[in-house]
């Protein structure tokens, strides 16, 4: 946490300051006893975490004031926030908490105090012990870790190296171990559950046998009818195959039959094309003649094409040549327009420099006047020098002045407004008299209620007692009266017996036992109907009881305003006691200040003081006018510097100009030789060759054209070449088909006979043959019946195999959950150990004794700096209890000096600060070197004063020592030697308008 700006408001002895802590590194508060020091620095820790040094909440307003509030400015890893913390007499406080972003503080404060403090230790993480036992050396609490007990001294070390990580890291591992515990008690149950399932796999194993027999015989049945079904099914089969052959006689029929038609068509479709074919033989001269024209037309525009691609490459050399002669040509034309721009330019630069070089005499004047000013000039700024600190004197010497009598006129308006407030009070204390009498009769009457509200609580405490009694006394009565009642049963039964001695009962003993029952149960149902219709009564009354006790409840509601009313009149009352002796002051005051003010007796050295620099600066003459007047001369003539440089430069560049102007000539001459050249170049030679062999070339488009018209129209003869080619080749082809179809249509027609004479033979054997289809359908039957017998118990057998399969599971289940609970065992060990090693007496007790060594060694090393070596410290972690076989884990401190060891109550008020120094500082130190929590603030708050000279510049050398740890140190004194030693130091001052600051770098 580093500081950057804290702001009270009516805190403690301050009214309205500002303190900036940026730029300050080690700084000294400084200022007499009860100047408001240490009040500064308890500002901090009250705004960021409420506490401070006073009893009472409303003790840090200012007297005389309403309301307190501090906001503090601080950053903390790289981050910037501020808190807001305000107080109002008999209020509540209130609490802000903001985050710094691009766009100014945003509000992270949440719903209440409690969770906006919450937030602010989170971000933090540190809490108000922690701090004043590490960063915060308070006022006359130097010694508060010393005087811990061992046990709170080793937990603010584990707070400050955030050991409290590890006691999560504990808890979450005893509730590993309690889990593991609650596995390894729902392992053990389902275990026993298992071990009870288990044993009824012997009977189940039985009944399974027994069904597999009964199977088997059911089996051999089957078989049985099995083998005779087979046989009638064999004979069905064979007339149902002797039906198949028949429908597929009668199918070949069928197909033979398409077959001779199909074949027919065929053979009239071949014999058709036969003719076809023939005709086209017969046109061969014809076809042959047009065919050799075609081929003439092909040779006459092969040669045409050739004639094409000739012309066609020498067109486009003759494209490439002229396109490079126009970009000859084109490009000296530029370069001939260049220069021409070129020659333009120069002759435009040498007529501006003559515009410049004409203004040569003008431009020295100026220059003349220039210098005369520049020198008046340098007069005048050393008589400011002179004159300067006396103004700014004077102007300081007219703010305090005005300061002063601004706080006077202020002073004196506050009065005023104090009177007229006092005078309001006591106009008002008649009517608060009266308020207080009428909120006292309230009271009175409330505390009544109250008093009544407790009696009818007492009453509804009493009947409610006497429901209870009424009740358990029902039912005893209701327990006696089943008792009565079976006994009554056991008398009515014949041959019943005594319910006393259990002897037989004759006539006459059983009537007067029956009615002597009958007459107890007749009493019973009596005493029952009476605590019943008790109950009800005591149920009304309980009723009525809570509904009037809602109804006190009610009215007592604003008891607690009520009170709190009386007791705000009460204190406005006291208040105005003692108004008329402040009215009497505050005039008394006022016409003090009246006085001052229209006298002017304020301030007197601060008005001599200035009437002597008054006479000073009418002796010295100047005037801030005429300095002016002459700087801005200065500056209007300052162009005539810069002018003869432009001059000089001017006329260089004229000659160079000169000197360029032939060569640019020169050189337009030869860009316009070359372009005469170009018509006699090499180029236009080759040009003119391409257009004389294009003449003799002789190509005509149009005749190229005609010709390839005629050659598609030829075409058309080759294609009817192809077509005689083809029926020269199918004509032999197809007289062959024709004869293989006629051969095929005479072998079908043969074999439809022979099919016809076995469909005969089938139909005569079908006859011959029984239907023992009937048979078949009772013997399955049978065997339908068996097999659903059978089935039923085959699922029996499933069901029973189920059953053993999920015993055998459960065997399977019961080993796997004899191991998970071994697993589970272990693990609530291994847990039980690592809540242990993560406890305080685990890992953080290792920690917090490899961390002593260090803060030991810092600690000896700034006390043997503050002591001449005269001091030693030694911290023990184990000391040996009143058993000598037992050890005790603390955190004992031991004092040596050249005498040996002491306790740390023998050693005087300096050398015990010197130690309690040490070791506050040597923890702080060791924090801030630490990762984890950075204390990057170190307040040390007095102490000082038991020290001698020679005390105070080791104190002073074993801070500037640790300086460089820390982004701000603090030290408050009121001894002068101490508060000299910092260059850094904030003054604070007593005044009667509350404590002031002032900082001295």
């Amino acid at each position: 946490m580093i500081p950057q700006r804290l702001t009270l408001k009516n805190f403690l002895s301050y009214r309205s300051t500002t303190l900036d802590f940026r730029g300050l590194h080690v700084a000294c508060v400084c200022g007499p006893n009860g100047a408001g020091k240490s009040s500064l620095l308890e500002a901090i820790a009250w705004a960021v975490w409420g506490h401070s040094r006073v009893a009472t909440e409303d003790d840090v307003v200012h007297l005389g004031e309403a309301e307190a509030q501090v906001d503090f400015v601080f950053q903390h890893q790289q981050q910037t926030y501020r808190v807001i913390r305000t107080r109002r007499r008999n209020q509540a406080s209130a609490l802000e908490f903001q985050v710094q972003t691009e766009g100014g503080f945003r509000a992270l404060t949440q719903r209440g105090i409690r969770a906006t403090q919450a937030l602010i230790q989170q971000h933090l993480k540190l809490d108000y012990e922690t701090f004043v036992n590490s960063a915060y050396l308070r006022q006359g609490k130097a010694d508060a870790f010393m005087l811990k007990r061992p046990s709170e001294r080793k937990q603010i070390l584990a707070d400050l190296l955030k050991l409290g990580q590890y006691d999560a890291l504990a808890e979450r591992a005893k509730e590993q171990a309690r889990d593991a515990k609650a596995q390894v008690k729902l392992l053990e149950s389902n275990q026993i559950d298992l071990e009870a399932q288990l044993q009824h796999r012997s009977a189940i194993a039985a009944e399974y046998r027994t069904l597999e027999l009964k199977l088997a015989e059911t089996q051999d049945q089957q078989d049985a009818d099995q083998v005779q079904l087979k046989t009638l099914q064999q004979q069905h089969r064979q007339r149902q195959d002797c039906q198949q052959q028949q429908a597929l006689c009668q199918q070949q029929v069928d197909h033979l039959e398409n077959t001779i038609a199909r074949l027919q068509q065929t053979l009239s479709a071949v014999c058709t094309q036969q003719r076809e074919l023939a005709a086209t033989v017969a046109r061969a001269d014809a076809i042959a003649a047009g065919c050799q024209h075609w081929q003439h037309l092909q040779t006459e525009e092969a040669a045409y094409n050739q004639r094409f691609h000739t012309y066609r490459q020498t067109q486009s050399r003759r494209v490439e040549l002229a396109s490079q002669l126009q970009a000859q040509h084109q490009d000296l034309q530029s370069q001939i327009q260049q220069a021409t721009l070129g020659l333009q330019l120069l002759d435009q630069q040498l007529q501006d420099t003559d515009v410049m070089l004409a203004k040569t005499e003008e431009i020295q004047a100026a220059l003349t006047q220039l210098r005369h000013a520049q020198a008046k000039l340098s007069r005048y700024d050393k008589l400011q020098l002179t004159v300067m600190p006396l103004i700014q004197r004077r102007g300081e010497l007219q703010s305090q002045i005005d300061r002063t009598q601004t706080q006077l006129s202020a002073r004196l308006e506050a009065l005023k407004q104090s009177e007229v407030h006092l005078q309001t009070q006591q106009a008002q204390q008649p009517q608060l008299q009266q308020a207080v009498l009428e909120i006292t009769d309230a009271v009175k009457y409330l505390e009544e209620r109250r008093d009544y509200q407790e009696k009818v609580r007492e009453r509804g405490l009493e009947r409610r007692s006497l429901m209870e009694r009424l009740q358990a006394n029902q039912r005893t009565y209701e327990l006696q009266l089943i008792q009565l009642d079976q006994k009554i049963q056991l008398i009515s039964e014949p041959n019943a017996l005594c319910p006393v001695c259990d002897r037989p009962l004759d006539e006459q003993h059983w009537e007067l036992v029956l009615k002597r029952h009958q007459s107890e149960r007749s009493s019973t149902q009596d005493q029952i109907w009476v605590i019943r219709e008790q109950l009800a009564t005591a149920e009304k009354e309980i009723q009525v009881l809570r509904q009037e006790y809602r109804t006190l409840e009610d009215d007592l509601e604003k008891y607690g305003a009520v009170l709190e009313r009386r007791g705000h009149l009460q204190a406005r009352i006291r208040s105005t006691e003692d108004t008329q002796a402040q009215l009497s002051r505050l005039e008394s005051e006022k016409a003090q200040l009246e006085r001052c003010l229209e006298e002017k007796r304020y301030a007197s050295d601060l008005h001599d003081e200035l009437h002597w620099l008054d006479q000073q600066l009418a002796e010295l003459d100047y005037d801030d006018r005429d300095h002016a007047l002459v700087r801005g001369q200065v500056d209007r003539l300052r162009w005539a510097d810069v002018k003869v440089k432009d001059l000089q430069q001017a006329q260089r560049r004229r000659e160079a100009l000169l000197a360029q102007r032939p060569e640019q000539v020169a050189q337009l001459d030869q860009f316009e030789e070359k372009i005469d050249a170009i018509a006699q170049s090499s180029l236009q030679q080759k040009i003119q060759r391409l257009d004389r062999h294009l003449s003799d070339l002789d190509y005509h488009f149009e005749q190229h054209q005609q010709l390839r018209q005629a050659l598609a129209q030829a075409q058309q003869w080759q294609a009817r070449q192809q077509a005689l080619n083809q029926a020269n080749q199918q004509l032999p082809q197809v007289n062959q088909q024709r004869q293989t179809l006629e051969a095929q249509l005479h072998t079908h027609q043969a074999e439809r006979t022979v099919l016809t004479q076995q469909l005969t033979q089938l139909q005569q054997q079908l006859v011959q043959r029984p239907d023992c289809q009937s048979a078949i359908a009772t013997l399955e039957a049978q065997l339908t019946q068996r097999q659903t017998q059978r089935e039923y118990d085959l699922a029996q057998q499933g069901r029973l195999q189920q059953q053993l399969a999920e015993l055998d599971r459960r065997q399977q289940q019961f080993d796997q959950q004899q191991q998970a609970l071994e697993e589970a065992r272990q693990r609530s060990r291994v847990y039980g150990e690592l809540a242990y090693a993560f406890g305080r007496n685990g890992i953080q007790a290792l920690m917090i004794e490899n961390v002593l060594p260090q803060l030991e060694a810092e600690t000896n090393q700034i006390l043997s700096r503050l002591s001449a070596n005269q001091l030693h410290v030694q911290f023990l972690t184990q000391r040996t209890g009143r058993r000598k076989a037992k050890v005790i884990d603390t955190l004992d401190i031991l004092i040596a000096d050249a005498r040996g060891t002491r306790p740390y109550e023998t050693y005087s008020g300096g050398e015990a600060f010197r130690v309690n120094f040490a070791i506050r500082l040597a923890l702080a130190r060791l924090l801030a070197q630490r990762s984890g929590t950075a204390l990057q603030l170190l307040i040390i708050d007095e102490g000082f004063g038991t020290q001698d000279r020679e005390g105070c510049d080791r104190l002073i050398a074993a801070i500037n020592a640790i300086a460089t740890d820390f982004a701000c140190i603090l030290t408050v004194t009121h001894v002068p030697h101490f508060r000299e030693a910092f260059q850094t130091r904030i003054d604070v001052i007593k005044s009667p308008d509350g404590s002031q600051i002032q900082v001295s770098l």
